[in-house]
């Protein structure tokens, strides 16, 4: 029997340059996504707000004592849990109607909810196969060349579709950094969702590399550089680091939970 959660279910890592990685420490390492929180001097930036399973909030405001933006960049299920929190979400207009009403098919969590994804309970009784998101219809768009402002640092907004068609990234250039989302992270790529357009996504990450980037905080996994970015984008659009269907990629992989 799984055991239920002691402790924090959220790990907080200060990495530098006013950035602090969240983790679900709970969540199985090879679906968690990274939780950027971009400290600003008049408010803060949090990217992405996991799967939901235990408040996020709490764990935020501990951090942070301005106020919060949470930026949504895709609508899936792992990405967008916690968003209903925060009194500013945003994201791209193109997937509002997914924020407002989330659905497990439409957020691509049914795929993966038979599988190990959490490695204990947030709270005694769960089930996972009971998983639904909470809504959080967004409060505000983020389109292409859109500018996020902190009060002392600047954030353009990329339109990047292919891994779903609200897809954004946003680029600090007086420091190079990228926060991709999933359009790109450091490893297999998903373009089989049932909104995903593989020639879509060709042409974001061919934009993506024509950025001056040092620094990618990517969607899931760890950092990395412009090196490996490019690598990542070539060996995509030479036909692999793909991961295809996610039932056959679950019977096929050997998941660990540490």
């Amino acid at each position: 029997m799984m055991p239920v959660a002691t402790g924090p279910w959220y790990e907080v890592h200060h990495i530098g340059g006013g950035v602090s990685r969240i983790l679900e420490t709970h969540v199985a390492p090879w679906m968690r996504c990274n939780m950027w929180l971009i400290h600003g001097r008049d408010r803060h930036l949090l990217v992405d707000t996991g799967m939901g399973l235990r408040p996020l909030k709490p764990a935020i405001a501990a951090l942070a004592e301005k106020p919060v933006a949470a930026v949504c960049t895709h609508c899936h299920f792992d990405h967008m849990g916690c968003a209903h929190e925060f009194d500013t979400r945003l994201g791209h207009a193109s997937e509002a109607a997914d924020y407002a009403a989330p659905g497990n098919d439409r957020s691509c969590a049914t795929p993966w909810l038979g599988a190990e994804l959490i490695t204990a309970l947030p709270h005694a009784g769960y089930e996972l196969r009971r998983f639904r998101l909470t809504p959080a219809p967004l409060t505000g768009y983020l389109e292409e060349g859109d500018v996020l402002d902190t009060g002392d640092r600047a954030f353009r907004v990329f339109h990047l579709p292919g891994h779903s068609p609200g897809s954004i990234a946003l680029y600090e250039a007086a420091t190079r950094t990228l926060f991709s989302g999933d359009v790109i992270y450091d490893g297999l790529l998903i373009d089989t969702a049932w909104h995903s357009d593989a020639g879509a996504y060709a042409h974001s990450l061919q934009r993506l590399k024509e950025l001056p980037v040092e620094t990618v905080h990517a969607g899931h996994e760890n950092s990395f550089g412009r090196d490996r970015l490019h690598a990542l984008i070539d060996s995509y659009l030479a036909g692999n680091q793909r991961l295809g269907d996610p039932k056959d990629w679950l019977r096929q992989a050997p998941l660990s939970a540490s």
